[in-house]
């Protein structure tokens, strides 16, 4: 598949993410679900890799750690390959975790992925160590529900780890972000500013924060964009 190609499929995600997001949380079905698979196996795996690092600083063997929108898989496949823990991945999506369920399956590693939104978690409160969320927060329609999801299911002492991008970073590190998943020159450009488009700031970030329970966080700088902390 061509660059230009693929940036129309991108470009016709982003304007419905903007869109349907004000109705309903977003999930990827069907061929997009396939697709966006092969696009996170074939370009993504180091980016990934270099997350599950960054994930790994802060928590230990025996953890019990979610995965929100996991997608096919990757990042908790990977996580699991570091230490002994038990992680649950939630996605809207039926596709992606049907598709994670098998990468898991070959990598032959034990994760329970299950279908559900994050606004509404199928969990008691206070079960987990750690909650990890990759770019995938800004697709969610009541984010603020959403964060205060992640308290109500995090233990004391856990931490919940966001990655995702930053509306306010600049096109070229956008270029970068697209670059990471195959595309060159406008069409890198092109992606990179749809995907900023329906990101959240700093500052979006900090208010929904304010309106929690979480009293202590912190907001880092990262090839993505940043990475939100917060404790609970």
């Amino acid at each position: 598949m061509g660059c230009t190609k693929y940036t129309t499929k991108v470009k016709g995600i982003g304007i419905r993410m903007k869109f349907f997001r004000r109705f309903k949380d977003l999930g990827v079905e069907g061929a997009q679900a396939q697709y966006y698979d092969k696009l996170c196996r074939e370009h993504r795996l180091e980016e990934i890799k270099a997350q599950v690092r960054q994930v790994a600083k802060f928590v230990k063997n025996g953890d019990t750690i979610l995965e929100l929108a996991p997608g096919p898989g990757y990042l908790s496949i990977e996580l699991s390959k570091l230490g002994q823990y038990k992680i649950v991945g939630l996605d809207i999506s039926s596709a992606l975790v049907e598709i994670a369920k098998r990468n898991a399956q070959e990598a032959e590693v034990e994760i329970d992925f299950m279908q559900g939104n994050a606004s509404a978690m199928p969990f008691q409160a206070n079960m987990f160590n750690a909650i990890v969320c990759v770019l995938a927060f800004k697709n969610f329609k009541e984010p603020l529900k959403d964060m205060n999801e992640m308290y109500k299911v995090l233990k004391t002492g856990g931490t919940a780890l966001i990655i995702d991008l930053n509306r306010d970073a600049s096109l070229d590190a956008m270029k970068k972000v697209a670059e990471n998943m195959g595309l060159k020159g406008l069409n890198a450009y092109i992606a990179g500013a749809i995907q900023r488009s329906g990101a959240y700031s700093r500052k979006d970030f900090e208010t929904f924060i304010s309106q929690t329970e979480f009293g202590e966080y912190s907001i880092e700088d990262g090839a993505l964009g940043f990475s939100v902390y917060l404790k609970k």
